[in-house]
């Protein structure tokens, strides 16, 4: 039965995503029960994609990336794909009416990590945009249940949110992709030498964004609302470590949340939320 087959996908996309971030399934497990397979699905994708331009140094990335991307549309096109990580997508596309401009603006990005190792102002937002801002958008067109005003007074929130939260992941691993990847994504910066001042611009600038995002979250439905600030507050205690560390020390440690303080931070999203101070 395909039934049992997509219940086996979706079980894939959960798998990946509690393998590959604590901190997104925590914040998944904090949404209504509803949202919980949409976004697991959304989030297997996502990671899939990223892992090959990351991860797979030895192998044809290109070649691997060009045929995740071919299986990805063949996916969406046939309603099925023996790839369960695909299987699932192509659900969660077609329930909730994403549009292929986000999935094309997605795998834009992941090519450009193939062959751009520094980017231009222009190149730096088209990247953000695809990489980040548009999976804030495919999770929005989730929470919006196919609302279209609810999803076009969102959108821009969305999208702040999702820049934040990739903004912070290039602060924590500047070193690394630097170092691994040979990647530089601040525009004008060099990652080996990077001055305080310059990390003070990118620390107003992600301010700014989570400042943005925060309005947003506050008018998400009660559903969606408490799980997408449990995720907010992970990446903002994050982004706040990162601020008190100097800029040379960047280049030598990845600052990390534990999981004894994600607990903490949990509880008292709880109380906020019931308090109804979110």
């Amino acid at each position: 039965m395909k039934a049992l087959f997509d219940e086996v996908s979706s079980r894939v996309s959960v798998i990946t995503t509690k393998t590959y971030s604590t901190s997104f399934s925590l914040g998944i497990n904090c949404l209504a029960k509803k949202y919980h397979e949409p976004i697991y699905n959304i989030y297997g994708f996502v990671r899939f994609a990223d892992e090959i331009v990351d991860s797979f140094h030895g192998y044809d990335k290109e070649a691997l990336l060009a045929e995740f991307k071919e299986d990805t549309y063949k996916a969406i096109e046939r309603k099925i794909s023996l790839n369960p990580i695909l299987n699932s997508f192509q659900k969660v596309v077609h329930q909730y009416n994403i549009e292929k401009a986000l999935i094309d603006q997605f795998l834009k990005s992941m090519e450009a990590d193939l062959n751009t190792f520094s980017h231009s102002n222009q190149s730096y937002e088209q990247y953000i945009y695809g990489s980040a801002e548009v999976v804030g958008l495919m999770c929005l067109r989730v929470f919006s249940e196919n609302d279209a005003t609810k999803y076009e007074t969102l959108k821009p929130f969305a999208m702040k949110l999702g820049a934040a939260f990739q903004k912070v992941n290039f602060l924590r691993d500047i070193q690394s992709d630097f170092a691994v990847l040979a990647r530089s994504y601040f525009p004008g910066i060099n990652p080996d030498a990077i001055a305080e001042t310059e990390k003070k611009k990118i620390e107003l600038e992600i301010d700014a964004d989570f400042e943005e995002a925060l309005t947003g979250i506050k008018k998400l439905p009660a559903s969606a609302r408490f799980g997408v600030y449990v995720a907010y507050v992970y990446y903002k205690s994050l982004f706040n470590k990162i601020k008190r560390i100097p800029a040379g020390k960047l280049l030598s440690q990845r600052i990390r949340v534990p999981n004894h303080e994600k607990l903490l931070l949990l509880m008292s999203c709880y109380v906020k939320n019931k308090c109804k101070i979110i």
